[in-house]
């Protein structure tokens, strides 16, 4: 490339930036102790923290570090590798000082220290096996003096370290270094959270280790969220020897919510199952999801109401469980935004959406998986658990939005759809002897993410029930987490944070905790990730080669360290732990049921809508005390919600705003506003 600017593409790029600041989230989280452990850089243009490592005749480096003056490299070969500390990505601009017609340099960028190397970046493109697809980014002669910025055509999305190689057998000295941040172009200020969460954890080895992790969520997620004209453009020649380009549209409008900062760069709605929660609970910045998802309706199959697996430039079709995750997903940001009048938009293609997939059910009251893409398990045709575990969920929430749209036969129906379908998935799938759900009726293999589904979704008949889930779930783990039944030698983040709900949700708090400390301790701790987002997955001995034998080529280098679909831990954090959240849209009525037998002694956090800030604080207090948890509940004027006693705590004799009350149902109702509720154990 030239080293003059592409200022077409530079415009264009600009322009996208510009357009969004029109738009914000609701508004901000109060301050606390807890902004210390948000990864996101205070401007969006960041400078380098430190050198990584040099190599040959390089004078000065640390002098790179936060624009502290020049440094040189005085002969071909000659690299300085700069670590930015956090994810970043972007257009890298720097100051070339008296150049020659000869000089010439490289740009490489990878996300793990492992890749760090003058001839390749890590690959985003394509997996290819030598890791080394993607090139440098080649900066050729003539130069002259002054500002150079990289063209938008060849943005990273997602990268921590950068390498300068020089190509010149003559000396370079460069200076002013930075990366002008691309994500979030809407939104001027990254730390502007409209949530927050806090709390030590005694038995990790770092006692902000959960703060630490709800942060990193929320920061994946921004780095995933994007410039609409930012998409991976593949499928580059052999002959090009290697190459990228993030310059395609990425659907209707933009912001835009996409799987990943480095790659896919496209919307997947299956991550956006985990990824949206996260970002509602973190920003509240929800534009990037409603244009994802307008982007989904608007490739719709007119005929047959078939929804893409993912949206341009992947355009991937034929994933029955992804078309059905865009239906959840529809339901979860009316849930979250109320933008009914966004509902109103896209029902009829939703309605039709809801009917391909009901058109599958056959005489057995089961789905027939015939569109087999998925989150990269195995199996999955048929009559398979998963993908009914699924439709269960749309059923339940189509049957919400049908009543917010007053369509109240249609609401009775889905609703029957979703009692048969419960009755037939448990006669179908449930092993008596595993104490588990199966893959099919064929199979004795009980898959993870079927069998987290069926708790979470309520699946279960009974408590005892999902406790075995629980119980039979927790048997596949290893040092660093579960490995899955249904993708062999792999450690799935995205599923793996539905089990973490499954956990809660069956009454196992600590178990849930330490799966959050096995896989999410191991990833934002171990040297060879990012340690600021959450990696995409990796194998059951911590190799970064994830799915090295199904569809990446054994690849390492390929694989994401900011995806969104790894970031369970952070809406699980809010929603269980805290115990806070909405059940009507915008929070209208809300529900408070803390999580407190998981060795964690407090925690506080909350988040904010259009309604105004929901917010709890707990502790437990010594028995001295008089009671042994102490419960601050804030909610805005005008909405009412229902905090539940915890398990252990008895449900006579505590005190509500000073006052004696019980409840022999286990529940208290409360109207907005600012309340405490004294508990004492059993």
């Amino acid at each position: 490339m030239s080293i003059a600017n592409d200022s077409k593409m530079q415009l264009r790029f600009s322009g996208l930036f510009i357009l969004g600041l029109a738009y914000s989230c609701s508004g901000r989280a109060p301050a606390g102790p807890w902004d210390a452990f948000n990864p996101a850089p205070k401007s969006k243009t960041v400078y380098p923290a430190a050198i990584h490592s040099t190599n040959g005749a390089v004078s000065h480096a640390s002098s790179l570090v936060n624009n502290a003056g020049r440094a040189s490299l005085s002969e071909s070969g000659s690299w300085i590798a700069l670590d930015f500390g956090v994810e970043v990505g972007g257009l890298i601009s720097l100051n070339l000082n008296n150049p020659t017609a000869a000089t010439t340099f490289s740009l490489s960028f990878t996300e793990s220290p492992l890749f760090i190397r003058p001839t390749a970046s890590d690959d985003s493109s394509f997996p290819a096996p030598n890791t080394t697809y993607d090139g440098v980014l080649r900066v050729t002669a003539p130069a002259k003096t002054g500002y150079w910025t990289q063209s938008a055509h060849y943005l990273r999305g997602g990268f921590r370290y950068l390498t300068i190689v020089s190509n010149s057998d003559t000396a370079i000295s460069v200076s002013n270094v930075s990366c002008a941040i691309s994500f979030v172009p809407h939104l001027p200020d990254l730390r502007t959270y409209a949530g927050y969460f806090s709390a030590q954890d005694p038995v990790s080895t770092d006692v902000n280790f959960l703060t630490k992790l709800w942060y990193a969520g929320g920061y994946t997620v921004q780095t995933n969220t994007v410039p609409l004209l930012t998409g991976r453009q593949g499928h580059f020649p052999v002959s090009d020897g290697g190459s990228w380009a993030n310059d395609q549209s990425l659907g209707v409008a933009g912001p835009i919510i996409v799987d990943g900062a480095k790659r896919d760069r496209a919307v997947w709605p299956g991550d956006m199952g985990i990824a949206v929660p996260t970002q509602f609970v973190t920003t509240n910045d929800l534009l990037p999801t409603r244009n994802a998802l307008s982007t989904m309706f608007s490739k719709i199959n007119p005929t047959t109401g078939a929804l893409p697996e993912s949206g341009p430039p992947l355009n991937q079709l034929g994933s029955d469980t992804y078309h059905a995750w865009t239906l959840v997903g529809t339901h979860n940001y009316y849930l979250y935004s109320g933008d009914i009048a966004w509902v109103q938009t896209i029902w009829a293609n939703y309605t039709k959406a809801v009917a391909f997939l009901e058109g599958k059910v056959d005489s057995t009251g089961l789905m027939n998986v015939t569109g087999l893409r998925d989150w990269a398990r195995q199996g999955g045709g048929g009559h398979n658990a998963e993908g009914n575990a699924i439709l269960y969920k749309v059923l339940l929430t189509a049957t919400d939005l049908a009543k917010a749209m007053n369509q109240n036969t249609l609401a009775t129906a889905w609703a029957k759809n979703a009692t048969a379908l419960k009755q037939t998935f448990n006669n179908a799938f449930w092993l008596e002897s595993a104490g588990m759900y199966r893959d099919n009726q064929t199979t004795t293999l009980c898959p993870q993410d079927a069998n987290s589904f069926a708790v979470l979704y309520n699946l279960t008949t009974s408590t005892s029930q999902a406790k075995r889930v629980s119980d039979g779930l927790q048997k596949n783990w290893n040092a660093i987490g579960p490995v899955a039944p249904e993708l062999p030698d792999t450690i799935s983040p995205f599923i793996s944070g539905f089990e973490i709900q499954a956990h809660f949700e069956a009454g196992n708090d600590a178990r849930a905790l330490e799966l959050i400390r096995r896989t999410w301790g191991f990833m934002l701790y171990t040297p060879t990730s990012v340690q600021s987002t959450l990696l995409e997955g990796f194998t059951a001995n911590g190799s970064l080669a994830y799915r090295y034998q199904v569809g990446y080529n054994n690849d390492p280098a390929y694989t994401s360290h900011a995806h969104g679909w790894s970031s369970g831990p952070t809406s699980a954090l809010t929603f269980y732990v805290l115990g806070l959240t909405v059940t009507s849209p915008q929070g209208k009525t809300w529900a408070v049921a803390p999580h407190i037998d998981g060795s964690i002694p407090a925690a506080e956090g909350g988040f904010e809508t259009p309604l105004g800030w929901f917010g709890v604080q707990w502790k437990l207090t010594p028995p001295s005390t008089g009671h042994s948890l102490e419960l601050h509940v804030d909610t805005p004027q005008g909405t009412t919600g229902v905090v539940t006693v915890p398990p252990g705590m008895t449900t006579q004799g505590f005190l509500v705003d000073g006052t004696l009350s019980h409840s022999p149902a286990g529940s208290i109702s409360l109207k907005g506003g600012k309340h405490t509720i004294l508990m004492s154990r059993v």
